[in-house]
């Protein structure tokens, strides 16, 4: 396949996964309802932790400074943080407890029953993420993962789960942005009308 040909392809392949989640109520029901939890919690005090791995790290960062700078608008900072950029912190946890517990262990030194937990995972089958959301329930703080292909195990233990559609991780990937930017738009619109 010729350069061309395969940007083409991955165009495609964008458009149609789009369209599918165009038509699909069921995971905008979903989304539109983890939204109102986000603002919910945003109003009683509480922050967003954002989580994942690889690109899904970058991707957490990324909407965590949309939270805290601005996306569309002007306004006041909203607190998020993404449970992947202190690097001693990562490091100690999984030298001393294990890779596993890098997220669920920050939780439970930092969510307070105010907050909610967000992570984003292409195969839903990230144990670090799966510890996460298991944690996110002990804590008693409410939990949405953006993933994709049938869920993963974190289909089961998340409260909100939003499967992007799509075969390849690249478009996966791109409907979590486009759900992270539509998340940050929403929730800024909700609080700074």
């Amino acid at each position: 396949m010729n350069t061309i040909t395969r940007l083409k392809k991955n165009i495609e392949d964008s458009i149609q996964a789009k369209k599918q989640l165009l038509q699909d109520s069921k995971v905008q029901d979903i989304f539109s309802r983890a939204v109102g939890i986000v603002v919910e919690r945003y109003k009683n005090g509480g922050r967003i932790y954002i989580a994942g791995n690889g690109g899904s790290a970058a991707d957490a960062q990324h909407l965590a400074a949309e939270f805290v700078s601005k996306l569309a608008r002007d306004r006041a900072p909203l607190p998020a943080e993404a449970l992947t950029v202190d690097s001693s912190v990562i490091t100690a946890i999984g030298n001393d407890y294990g890779y596993e517990f890098i997220f669920s262990r920050q939780l439970n030194g930092k969510a307070t029953e105010k907050d909610v937990f967000l992570a984003i995972t292409t195969s839903g089958q990230s144990l670090n993420i799966i510890k996460a959301l298991e944690e996110c329930h002990n804590i008693g703080i409410p939990s949405i993962v953006f993933c994709g292909r049938d869920g993963g195990k974190t289909k089961s233990i998340a409260d909100f789960v939003i499967i992007a559609p799509g075969e390849a991780t690249s478009t996966i990937q791109e409907l979590h942005i486009l759900l992270a930017h539509t998340l940050c738009e929403c929730v800024e619109t909700a609080i700074f009308g």
